[in-house]
């Protein structure tokens, strides 16, 4: 009413006020039903009905959409498989044992192993693999009450496809087994197990991270020293060439032009730097160590002035091993040797679908359902880069 006249009043407009709110999750149960029908004067035609869609798990009790959610929220979330089910238990009062969840998992890595494999061949009909390594525990069942340590390899191409290879041990085995006569461009750290291994023409190149963080750490160690500091500045210098390239959006071609112009030049500056740092400093010290290191990988560390699509570093493919460093505090380990090839096809999937910016929880729907009826030659039509492709 009106406070003047007493009077009703009546609408004009609306005061509006927006905030983002929430849903919690629901669980209910979904019940499909499909037509029994049949000829009343055909009775020899039997009784017919719309075929079942495919599911991921047959006759599982819960849908695929909940499969997928564990899938994720194990690999993109880091949420280990006994905390998802106290927490189904706790939100929800769904009572979903560790072991059942574990089967999921499990299941969803066997169907994307052979995906993995199409992805390794992706990567390989290409000329640039950076590739990385980690640890993982793994339990064996031996009685001992000692996890061994396994690894888990990761070759990728810069914004694409990531394929990660669980191996027992941290040997030349892995590599030369996964990358064959692979002849293109491989770009690693300094370790020893890369030597030696793909076909004769493969280029091996190395990453300058790993070298100023060697520096970096003689810096740390010795704060005041100019010597380190110096060839810090330069090898930052050396990335603020390539990061102006990136800010202009230059081609491979016109990146490598200012490449040869300022990096060439810059790059005597540094060895000459180095020279100077470990005929001067103390055999044994963080500076020696880091020039000796720079230095006899310093062909490798050369070569992105030959090739204009290589990066100054792998810290891509660093970055692809962080959601295992995460994962790995929370779910400590892999449950067997027979695991780990599928968890590595997970892993692949799951970081090739980040890198690709393709939303995971899409790709797994659109891929896992009938994936266990599908030749095995549309692989390559399935995989996340393939699949992006379509989409453009």
């Amino acid at each position: 009413m009106c406070k003047g006249c007493g009077k009703e009043t009546v609408v004009i407009g609306y005061e509006e006020s927006s905030q983002l709110d929430v849903e919690p999750a629901k669980y209910f149960v979904l019940v499909s039903k499909r037509e029994k029908r049949a000829c009343k004067s055909c009775e020899e035609q039997g009784v017919v009905s719309a075929p079942l869609l495919p599911r991921i798990i047959e006759k599982c009790l819960v849908s695929d959409q909940i499969v997928i959610d564990t899938v994720v929220s194990k690999y993109c979330d880091h949420q280990p498989l006994y905390r998802q089910s106290r927490m189904l238990e706790r939100d929800s009062g769904v009572e979903l044992s560790r072991a059942t969840l574990d089967g999921w998992v499990l299941k969803v890595g066997e169907l994307l192993t052979p995906m993995a494999s199409a992805m390794r061949q992706e990567l390989l009909r290409g000329t640039y693999i950076q590739a990385d390594e980690t640890p993982v525990d793994v339990q064996m069942h031996e009685g001992r009450g000692k996890n061994h340590q396994a690894c888990l390899w990761q070759y990728s191409r810069p914004g694409g496809t990531v394929v990660f290879d669980f191996r027992l041990g941290r040997g030349r085995d892995g590599p030369k087994q996964f990358l064959g006569p692979f002849e293109g461009l491989l770009q690693t750290d300094g370790y020893a197990a890369y030597d030696q291994i793909g076909g004769p023409k493969i280029v091996h190149a190395c990453c300058w991270s790993h070298s100023e963080r060697y520096f970096s750490e003689a810096v740390k160690l010795s704060p005041q020293d100019p010597v380190a500091r110096a060839i810090v500045a330069r090898i930052d210098e050396l990335f603020a060439i390539d990061a102006e390239a990136r800010s202009q959006r230059l081609s491979l071609e016109a990146r490598d032009v200012l490449r040869q112009q300022q990096s060439r030049p810059l790059l005597d500056e540094i060895r000459k730097q180095i020279e100077a740092a470990r005929s001067g400093g103390l055999p044994g010290g963080a500076l020696a160590k880091a020039c000796n290191y720079t230095l006899t990988l310093w062909n490798k560390l050369m070569r992105f002035l030959e090739y204009p699509e290589l990066e100054l570093s792998n810290n891509l493919a660093e970055n692809s091993m962080r959601p295992v460093a995460l994962g790995r505090r929370n779910w400590i380990h892999i449950g067997s040797a027979q695991a780990g090839p599928k968890i590595a096809a997970i892993l692949s999937v799951v970081e090739s679908c980040r890198r690709l910016k393709f939303p995971v929880r899409d790709y797994l729907a659109a891929v896992l359902p009938g994936l266990a009826d599908c030749p095995i030659r549309r692989l390559p039509e399935l995989t996340p880069a393939a699949m992006v492709t379509q989409r453009c």
